[in-house]
């Protein structure tokens, strides 16, 4: 099992892919480079923004929600038109928003962090039904949202901590309880990122620094990992024609720049194929 190159382009910070269902058509960011991109049979597409965007959920075949540093966006793929559903920390200029994911129920959940990694500045919020609420203070990287198929509960990771988080869910996708450990990967000294699941409740989490998505089963046991030639993958996301083909952000930040040349894999978006069942991201409902 191989990853390949999906789009070539060399992100400084890829991230938030999102395999948009109804279009059959992948979507991501360069955070730092302050645009959305996407592919389709006529070619590599991007979107360019005025501050930096991070992550996406569908709405229908037209609409993505957008998350930015400001705001969560309806953006509209056809001319690029967009309109503001809620602010997000738009009483600091010291923070952006970063990973996120649509819930099963239909509501949006965002991560942001400080544009300078600042210890603690960062926050777990989710939309839902235009409510707009902070789940989570104190965090520094906010990564890995995601959600168990069986709507028993979200993950997501503060990367610094090198510690996966379990956090049950009530019956309308609010918390019904404090946030507990899932995995702890300090010992082996990996740094999660992004991640998602699949249709068997089976764990993949982007590892920063590793080269490598690992996946985890249910029961916290590792199961494998899978090599991408990015060092710094960043997010996974299933998608293709029977969601089984694994897509792969990855970024350049922070690597020397002998290592980060423009012949350099890293900070392309790859596909590895035929990894496991994934399923069709939920639509956010505004």
């Amino acid at each position: 099992m191989s990853a390949e190159v999906f789009d070539d382009r060399r992100c400084f910070l890829g991230e938030g892919p999102l395999w948009h269902p109804l279009r059959g058509q992948l979507f991501w960011f360069d955070i730092i480079g302050q645009k959305l991109l996407s592919r389709d049979d006529s070619g590599p597409l991007e979107w360019a923004f005025d501050e930096p965007v991070s992550a996406a959920g569908w709405v229908d075949q037209d609409h993505l929600l957008i998350a930015s540093a400001s705001a969560l966006w309806q953006f509209d793929l056809r001319d690029g038109a967009r309109t503001q559903i809620c602010a997000l920390e738009q009483d600091t200029a010291a923070t952006r928003s970063n990973d996120g994911r649509a819930d099963p129920w239909g509501g949006f959940w965002i991560g942001t962090m400080g544009r300078e990694t600042e210890p603690g500045l960062g926050a777990i919020y989710r939309y839902f039904l235009g409510n707009f609420r902070k789940l989570i203070g104190d965090i520094t990287i906010s990564n890995a949202i995601c959600f168990a198929p069986d709507r028993s509960c979200a993950y997501f990771t503060d990367t610094a901590t090198q510690q996966l988080m379990r956090l049950p869910l009530d019956r309308d996708g609010w918390p019904s309880g404090a946030p507990e450990l899932f995995i702890d990967l300090g010992p082996d000294d990996l740094n999660p990122d992004g991640a998602v699941v699949d249709r068997s409740g089976t764990l993949w989490v982007a590892q920063w620094g590793a080269g490598r998505v690992a996946a985890y089963a249910p029961d916290r046991s590792f199961l494998r990992a899978v090599a991408v030639p990015g060092v710094h993958a960043t997010c996974p996301a299933f998608g293709g024609a029977d969601f089984s083909t694994l897509f792969v952000t990855s970024a350049r930040q922070g690597l020397p720049a002998g290592v980060a040349h423009d012949q350099s894999p890293h900070g392309q978006t790859f596909a590895i194929h035929d990894v496991g069942e994934g399923a069709p991201e939920p639509r956010v409902i505004l």
